[in-house]
């Protein structure tokens, strides 16, 4: 099996012939690595998809995400300003929606005239070309309600799930109307079959089940929804201790959710095996950054041992890796799964 028909068959449900493993996004490592910068990237489509291209033979990834690292430019299409930074993903400067009378004032086609978003959907459409029958080649974005945040801002976002609901149901429905609208046209063209989205401000660790319930699931689904209309996987990944809200994450509609190392991954497949496939979730710094390879190595196999051996997993670290993992770690990490047979 090819690594796109091993991940393929991991979100259908099903059992392939060995466990399927994927970094999450590593844009921030691959461009370090391959002697670039996000700034320099950023209107260098040939460049961007050479990167990815050249990644995906050396990391051995089931999935290879283009715009990794880039999601904020999905928001400063309409404002915020972009800062780079020497080592990292560029930040959002600033927030700009205040009010629901501000929605009213964003224009969607902005999304099409962003110099950024058009390179990587150059490079995404270059990418899967080349390596598109052997990899999965995704694109990234923030989830509906981490979107929302970034243009509110989070900690005003949280105040207003109490305060202001209706004001934060608007700009939820707003990113999600967005999110579409950024990926409908590489959906259309063919160039996409799985939409990657990170979530990380529906963290365990910032908002409550019930918030999440109210305020992050409700988007999702709507998305997912969309993406199933055009027979779209997609895969989310929500940062945090999830453990709490597991048994809300099949109603999200996602392909497979990606979760964090502070959640419990044998409670996970309790949960999720059988009702959506599930993906984890290494500790990216103690074990992927700051461990040798033997601990990677015995990282991955009490994971996989636990919730893996079944189908419907995909071994994954629990968030995005830093810039300065060794080598040597993710080429174990991968080796492992690779190896291991069902």
């Amino acid at each position: 099996m090819t690594s796109r028909e091993v991940i393929l068959k991991a979100f259908e449900g099903g059992k392939p012939e060995r466990v399927p493993v994927t970094l999450f996004g590593a844009g921030m490592w691959s461009i370090r690595d391959y002697g670039t910068t996000f700034k320099d990237l950023s209107l260098d489509p040939g460049n961007m998809a050479d990167m990815l291209v050249n990644m995906s033979g050396k990391l051995l990834c089931d999935i290879v995400y283009a715009g990794s690292g880039y999601n904020n430019f999905h928001a400063s299409a309409f404002g915020g300003g972009i800062k780079f930074r020497e080592m990292g993903a560029p930040d959002l400067e600033s927030h700009f929606i205040s009010t629901v009378e501000d929605l009213g004032n964003l224009d969607l086609s902005k999304l099409d005239t962003s110099d950024v978003i058009t390179t990587v959907k150059k490079a995404l459409k270059a990418a899967n070309e080349k390596i598109g029958k052997e990899y999965v080649v995704t694109m990234t974005a923030w989830g509906p309600y981490t979107l929302a945040a970034r243009m509110v801002g989070e900690e005003t976002m949280m105040k207003a799930t109490y305060k202001k609901p209706d004001f934060v149901h608007k700009v939820a429905d707003f990113a999600t109307d967005l999110l579409i609208h950024l990926f409908e046209p590489v959906v259309s063209e063919g160039s996409l079959h799985v939409i990657s989205l990170a979530d990380p401000t529906a963290s365990g660790d910032l908002i409550s089940k019930k918030q999440f319930q109210t305020f992050a699931l409700p988007y999702l689904k709507k998305f997912t929804d969309w993406a199933k209309s055009r027979n779209v996987h997609t895969l989310v990944h929500i940062c945090g201790n999830t453990t709490d809200r597991l048994d809300l994450f099949p109603e999200t509609g996602a392909s497979c959710i990606s979760l964090d190392h502070k959640t419990d991954i044998a409670k996970a497949k309790e949960l999720l095996h059988g009702k959506m496939c599930f993906a984890g979730n290494v500790d990216p710094v103690n074990i992927m950054l700051q461990g040798s390879a033997a601990d990677v190595e015995n990282a991955c196999k009490h994971v996989i041992q636990t919730a893996g051996t079944d189908g419907g997993f995909v071994l994954m670290p629990g968030c995005d890796i830093p810039p300065t993992v060794p080598y040597e770690n993710i080429k174990k990490f991968i080796q492992v799964a690779r190896e291991w047979k069902l």
